[in-house]
């Protein structure tokens, strides 16, 4: 799957709905992290939640994925995974992802893909942050009424 290739079906499979909350995710950036693993775990992405914690947790050590503008993308690539998903959450206080403005990050994703799949991880990686780059798009999350809502503003900005 390259950017250019994604689909708004790609973009449905990529972004199960129910990976997708609208409760109130906690406050601190690791439970964070865990509450956004915890999302593709219950989707059913995940087949070992402690690797795949550990890969998130180790790539944000490597350096913040608060990229700015109340977003947020922690992500890995793990054996933990079998294929690439997204999980999406909301905040309204805010999570501190020592993000590069020094905002807080209101706009929650987590990228998980495969061992080896650098290609898809990058390709989900690009679209997204490009997508989210958009005033409206992110205005569409922050306005979507239910996971439906935001799998629909998602597929339509990623295509």
């Amino acid at each position: 799957m390259t950017e250019t290739e994604m689909d708004r079906d790609d973009v449905t499979r990529l972004v199960p709905t129910e990976a997708i909350s609208l409760d109130e995710p906690p406050e601190g950036k690791d439970a964070c992290i865990e509450f956004l693993l915890d999302l593709a775990v219950e989707a059913g992405r995940v087949e070992d939640r402690e690797t795949a914690l550990d890969a998130l947790l180790a790539r944000e050590e490597e350096t913040t994925t608060g990229v700015g503008k109340g977003i947020a993308i922690p992500h890995a690539q793990t054996d933990a995974v079998t294929r690439p998903s997204v999980a999406f959450a909301r905040s309204a206080a805010g999570v501190d992802f020592d993000s590069m403005d020094g905002e807080p990050a209101h706009l929650l994703f987590a990228i998980l893909a495969p061992a080896g799949g650098s290609d898809d991880h990058l390709a989900i990686l690009s679209a997204l942050s490009r997508s989210l780059m958009h005033e409206e798009v992110r205005e569409g999350l922050y306005e979507a009424d239910s996971p439906a809502d935001v799998q629909a503003v998602l597929a339509e900005a990623m295509t």
